[in-house]
């Protein structure tokens, strides 16, 4: 895209629709962090886009070395006064950070459908930032949720892949499926090890939002969607990738190992 961009000001809600949801924050991080958990490496973590730290500070029961790097400077000045000198954080665009290490984990969620050219970000992780026996937890949103595809046959979303407005003002530029994202992370070198679902979903975050306010859902039953995004990865609120460095050939490209 042509014109300079305002990372502070895609973080921030506006009128009708919010940057995030109590749904991301108390339903989506936990499960998330569930999901991660058995493939966790010893080591080091790196967080590639932090916002304001709130799914940061779960990370450190399980590492005492962590490194975020976010665009927005007033998103890092939020994660530095909740997590002080737990963590270092790089205020700095992907595409420009210099880091002084390799990573034993590294995680990037619902950022990558943010990012002007996500192979090229991708390929910094396969090639400079990702350990040797280290592991990417990708997560985005999903095209496919069936949430999506009820607001598709409604009229409300044009088709499953599209960026509505209101995501476009949040900085989102594409909508992955578990297909594309896959072809994404292949094309900048990466392996895809592991491919799963993250919470099978039926309601918008709005939605969840107002009903978590309520008894009507029990921690039962989101423990219900949970397991049933297992069984239908394709139908839920975000899809999730574990992927490994693959061999990168001479000359810097990345190669998908076989």
């Amino acid at each position: 895209m042509n014109g300079k961009r305002d990372y502070n000001a895609e973080t921030r809600d506006a009128a009708g629709h919010k940057y995030a949801y109590g749904f991301d924050f108390d339903v989506m991080h936990p499960f998330m962090l569930r999901a991660f958990e058995p493939f966790f490496r010893q080591g080091s973590l790196l967080e590639l886009g932090s916002y304001k730290g709130d799914f940061t500070r779960r990370f450190l029961p399980h590492f005492d070395d962590v490194t975020c790097v976010e665009a927005s400077d007033v998103a890092a000045a939020e994660a530095r006064k909740k997590l002080g000198d737990k963590v270092k954080i790089v205020n700095s665009l992907f595409e420009k950070a210099v880091l002084p290490k390799r990573y034993d984990n590294i995680v990037l969620t619902h950022v990558l459908e943010h990012l002007e050219d996500p192979v090229l970000v991708l390929k910094r992780v396969n090639d400079e930032w990702l350990a040797d026996g280290g592991r990417l937890f990708l997560v985005c949103p999903n095209a496919n949720a069936a949430s999506r595809q009820i607001a598709v046959k409604m009229g409300l979303i044009s088709h499953n892949t599209a960026v509505t407005p209101a995501e476009a003002e949040h900085g989102h530029r594409c909508t992955y499926t578990l297909d594309t994202l896959g072809a994404v992370a292949v094309a900048a070198g990466l392996k895809v090890v592991h491919r799963s679902g993250i919470f099978f979903k039926a309601l918008a975050n709005f939605q969840w939002d107002r009903l978590l306010q309520t008894d009507i859902v029990s921690k039962e039953y989101l423990e219900g969607c949970y397991k049933l995004g297992q069984d239908y990865p394709d139908l839920c609120s975000s899809i999730f990738l574990l992927c490994e460095r693959g061999i990168t050939q001479p000359g810097g490209g990345g190669q998908r190992s076989t």
